[in-house]
């Protein structure tokens, strides 16, 4: 690989794959804490296998949540309605085991601090018009279409599981082309082959015209461009049925496909005082407001806090040597326009609002949605001033 000139790849899943419907079972948890008792605090976890749902973690607050009538709720709004699925919203069991905040934890956050020590990232660059990278938005977009699809029944067949991967060719750190496209949708049966083993020519065909075609743009793509449609050969078992699920196993999916660093921390199911959640919206907001100022073509941004501490204990900016001003400068505009600490973070991107599920399926970053007020780019007037 010579400087500059790469493939880069990054996947998506859709709303329907185990892991997602644990992220969304979460995050509709804390939706509801949150319409009740906004000081409520909220860390909680779901485990998904075939024909059963467990909810666990700790959970703080003067609400009450009944956990039973939102998990099946939710899951049949994703579209698991038939047994067939081999986990279906009227039949699964579904164990509560939640339990209450260690009040060793809630004595450092009562009084304004982190809920957690941890790093956390943002980053921003001028690939997309999201700021995004294109590998991880065109695979969100295909995962997105091929729920939309579903449905809306364009393709009767698919069912709610489902995985998407681009691979990007980069020339001089600039995508160019698109190298290798995968969809693997799941389906019903009447699409296979007479083998049984495979599905048909004309059902690839239809995948292809009717999810990747309407999302890849075709200046991208050429001869040498690769497609792999249910490279197994069929994906009729899928769900809770064909793979368990965890809450927060998907974190690179979740932020930038692998295109910059992570913390590590997951977001699903956890109210706004962890940082794990909340500094990385704020460092996502940052990043994309430097972008959007020129300040930078691409940027880094990592957060680090101690728990019970309310400022960040440091502040890191990378710009893969893009940036106009010095980096010194950079982090003092920071520290002059964003407030860091876990209560102006909420305060400044109104995070106590029941807005958590939608966020748990295709990504949390790149969308233009009033509701993700990490995406704004109010700052950049301000930046561009004090530079």
């Amino acid at each position: 690989m010579s400087e500059g000139n790469f493939l880069f790849t990054s996947e998506s899943v859709t709303e329907g794959h185990p892991d997602k419907v644990c992220d969304q079972i979460s995050d509709a948890v804390l939706d509801d804490v949150i319409r009740q008792d906004k000081k409520g605090r909220v860390a909680c976890e779901c485990f998904v296998t075939v024909g059963l749902a467990i909810v666990g973690g700790e959970i703080t607050t003067t609400g009450y949540v009944d956990i039973p009538r939102l998990v099946r709720g939710l899951v049949a709004d994703i579209g698991y309605t038939d047994p067939k699925f081999g986990f279906a919203y009227n039949s699964i069991g579904i164990l509560n085991a939640i339990g209450a905040q260690s009040l060793d934890i809630a004595q450092g956050v009562d009084i304004g601090g982190a809920g957690d020590q941890g790093l956390m990232s943002g980053y921003a660059c001028r690939e997309t018009a999201e700021l995004m990278p294109l590998p991880i938005m065109l695979a969100h977009k295909l995962t997105k279409r091929l729920a939309e699809v579903r449905k809306k029944k364009i393709l009767p067949y698919l069912g709610p599981d489902g995985k998407s991967q681009v691979t990007v060719e980069y020339r001089d750190k600039k995508p160019v082309r698109i190298e290798a496209v995968v969809v693997s949708a799941h389906h019903t049966e009447e699409i296979l082959d007479k083998t049984g083993k495979k599905i048909t020519e004309k059902a690839r065909q239809e995948i292809i015209d009717t999810i990747v075609k309407p999302i890849i743009p075709e200046s991208m793509l050429d001869k040498e461009t690769k497609y792999f449609i249910n490279p197994t050969g069929k994906f009729v078992i899928g769900g809770p049925q064909s793979d368990t699920g965890m809450t927060g196993r998907k974190i690179i999916v979740d932020t930038y496909g692998g295109m910059a660093s992570h913390g590590g921390g997951a977001f699903s199911g956890k109210d706004p005082t962890k940082v794990d959640r909340s500094a990385s919206y704020m460092a996502r907001y940052i990043a994309k407001n430097v972008v959007a100022a020129g300040l930078a073509e691409k940027c880094t941004i990592q957060l680090a806090y101690a728990i019970g501490v309310a400022e960040p204990v440091s502040i890191m900016i990378f710009t893969d040597k893009t940036n106009k001003i010095d980096y010194k400068h950079m982090i003092e505009l920071v520290r002059k326009n964003f407030d860091l600490t876990p209560h102006g973070i909420i305060e400044s991107l109104n995070l106590l609002r029941p807005i958590y599920r939608k966020t748990a399926s295709y990504g949390h970053f790149g969308w233009n949605d009033p509701d993700y007020t990490w995406e704004k780019i109010d700052k950049v007037k301000d930046l561009l001033k004090d530079a």
